[in-house]
């Protein structure tokens, strides 16, 4: 089963750019040389994207592998495959790592049993809350002014398939 997806370094201090690169390519299986950026929003930093393609569930290894630089802004997006939902994972110092399914146009999906759960949990008290968890909305808030950061900067897009 195939499917594509997109990594989003959004911020990544100079000395830890190759580190990046390097599990990158160790997931990937093959040398990955990223097209790296100053990170207006956070000084001293870089930033930087590709693109992949390859079996799904690999960007469950790709976000896992970043994960190692508990520094790193970072996103992982995987899209959706037959029989598979989309993923995306976000990483932000502080908030550590997020991950949710997603739909086809990128929305994050919460299953009906989730759903359940927080409403038995909380009973009305706090749902608002809890559903934010869920969505990853303190991670997205946090990479906001990150990913505007990188519009028009360059975009590695490796040419090959991952496994």
């Amino acid at each position: 089963m195939s499917t594509r997806g997109v990594v989003f370094v959004h911020s990544s201090p100079t000395a830890v750019c190759p580190h990046v690169e390097w599990a990158l390519s160790g997931v990937l299986g093959t040398r990955v040389s990223l097209e790296w950026s100053a990170q207006p929003v956070a000084s001293g930093q870089m930033r930087a994207e590709c693109s992949w393609s390859g079996p799904a569930g690999s960007g469950s290894a790709l976000a896992s592998a970043l994960r190692a630089w508990s520094m790193l802004r970072f996103e992982v997006t995987e899209e959706p495959s037959p029989g598979m939902d989309g993923e995306r994972f976000m990483h932000v110092p502080g908030l550590g790592m997020w991950h949710g399914r997603t739909s086809a146009n990128g929305d994050v999906v919460l299953p009906e049993d989730q759903l359940r759960a927080v409403m038995a949990e909380n009973g009305g008290t706090g749902l608002s809350r809890r559903l934010d968890q869920l969505l990853g909305t303190a991670w997205d808030d946090e990479l906001e002014s990150f990913r505007f950061a990188g519009d028009g900067a360059a975009v590695t897009w490796l040419n090959h398939r991952v496994g």
